[in-house]
């Protein structure tokens, strides 16, 4: 087949969206924590940016007359202007203008808080678990090549201390029979905490009997042969096969219930992450007020040396001018996209603010039906800058701290009229947290409870709800004691 080049000239239409824009689309997704880690990222990567204090502190900050005299960059204070005018057209010094001088703690440790702080309490931290295993092990007798597979080990357990991987895949990461790895394993098991390199719940609970003289015990006949009895909490099917009474039997479920499901859950490393709020909203004089939450955002401003630099043009080369400008041009986006996604923040809680007035003022029970394409169009925006808006962000507000998807749900039939998905959520949590634990309600009572407040639901819809409040059916909810 003969190749040949040819010249062909086609149009087409292409959605394109530049760097900036992208920035934008990325600023309006963006969470406050991850907000401010991203603005902190672009301080320190252009110089035309530049984190504003107070104005005293401004001004000490400003190089003085005489430096720009000797470095030649002093121009007219009239023609500071011009370089953004021409390029930009934007002149503003400081996108948070409205924080210049309000003198707030944006939370950052100074030297003398620092200084404070004993060694202690600043190296403070706990030993993970594989540190604790890890010293046991060195401390053990043992051959070299268990020693190597018994760290390879506890190096794979997850956090909970669970071994998920099975002896002959260790066997052959560590390049060794499966004797050794075996072997290895349970010196493992024999460590502290009791439980530790269990592969199932099952064995977990098995492995806490020997230091507990539980061996050979009802205890461990339930564990071994009655797991899927207990786990359905079938206490007379237990006692019929291993010839016990009740009462024997509930003895030793409360043992079993104070074994320790998850061994490294004391060595965890990971800290509590408080939910922080990006919009607040509070009812004053009969009136709502949206502010939005801007504590420890950096206050963003042009270098006013830089810009002088810029204003100056004769006393600067090529590739810096260039490079000053582009800078310039990345600076002044930037301060735009933070301006465009507060106020897209802003008229979109607005608008929900508007649409579930009586959720803000009555409570949860007078959550209207929402969906993204309403507020959509009541802003004249696109679905998709909606839900980027409304994605991983929470609003704090007379109900308590939300998340802004709460308030989009499907509508349920009602004899009174259509309400929120959410709110039928809600009175069945509602419903099962008033329960008998003795005597816990199963989907049918649930069902009939809602028909009793003209709340009409299949029972397949509400075992769909109670599953996705993660709530376990009746008769693991059951309690015997």
């Amino acid at each position: 087949m003969a190749q040949e080049q040819r010249l062909e000239l086609r149009l087409s239409q292409k959605l394109i969206l530049t760097p900036q824009l992208q920035q934008s689309i990325k600023l309006l997704q963006l969470p406050i924590l991850e907000l401010s880690q991203d603005i902190n990222q672009e301080l320190m990567n252009n110089p035309l940016l530049e984190e504003g204090t107070d104005n005293r502190n401004d001004r000490e900050a400003e190089p003085s007359d005489s430096r720009l005299d000797e470095d030649g960059f002093k121009e007219p204070v009239s023609d500071m202007e011009t370089p953004l005018e021409k390029l930009f057209g934007y002149t503003s010094d400081n996108y948070f203008e409205e924080r210049e001088s309000d003198g707030r703690d944006l939370g950052y440790f100074n030297d003398q808080q620092e200084e404070m702080l004993s060694p202690f309490e600043r190296n403070r931290s706990k030993d993970s678990l594989y540190d604790h295993l890890l010293w046991q092990l060195r401390l053990s007798h043992t051959t070299e090549n268990t020693r190597q597979t018994a760290e390879i080990i506890i190096n794979s357990l997850n956090e909970d201390g669970y071994l998920k991987s099975t002896v002959e895949e260790m066997a052959a990461l560590a390049k060794i029979d499966l004797d050794t790895a075996q072997e290895a394993l349970t010196l493992i098991q024999s460590l502290d905490p009791a439980g530790v390199g269990a592969r199932d719940l099952q064995e977990c609970l098995l492995l806490q009997l020997e230091p507990l003289n539980l061996k050979a015990s009802l205890v461990e006949k339930i564990l071994l042969d009655g797991f899927s009895e207990l786990e359905t909490k079938k206490y007379k099917q237990l006692a019929t096969r291993f010839e016990s009474t009740l009462d024997e039997i509930i003895e030793a479920i409360k043992i079993i219930e104070r074994l320790e499901p998850r061994p490294g859950r004391n060595y965890s490393s990971d800290e509590i992450l408080h939910i922080i709020p990006d919009v607040y909203v509070e009812e004053s004089e009969g009136k709502f007020i949206i502010t939005l939450n801007d504590e420890g955002i950096p206050r963003l401003r042009l270098s006013n040396y830089y810009r002088k630099m810029l204003a100056n043009k004769k006393s600067l080369g090529v590739e810096e001018k260039n490079f000053l400008e582009e800078k310039l041009r990345s600076a002044v986006w930037l301060l735009k996209s933070l301006d465009q996604r507060n106020k897209t923040i802003y008229r979109v809680t607005e608008s929900i603010l508007r649409i579930q007035e009586d959720f803000f003022r009555k409570g949860f029970n007078y959550l209207k039906p929402l969906n993204l394409k309403v507020i959509a169009e009541d802003l004249g925006m696109h679905e998709s800058t909606i839900s980027r808006v409304t994605s991983n962000k929470y609003i704090q507000c007379p109900q308590g701290l939300l998340n802004f998807r709460y308030f989009f749900s499907n509508a349920v039939q009602t004899a009174s009229g259509d309400i929120s998905s959410s709110t039928v959520k809600d009175l069945i949590k509602l419903t099962i947290s008033e329960e008998d634990p003795l005597k816990p309600l199963n989907d049918n009572k649930i069902v009939e409870m809602l028909a009793s407040k003209g709340i009409k639901v299949a029972r397949r819809t509400a075992a769909k709800y109670r599953e996705e409040l993660k709530i376990p059916s009746h008769l693991k909810r059951k309690k015997w004691f």
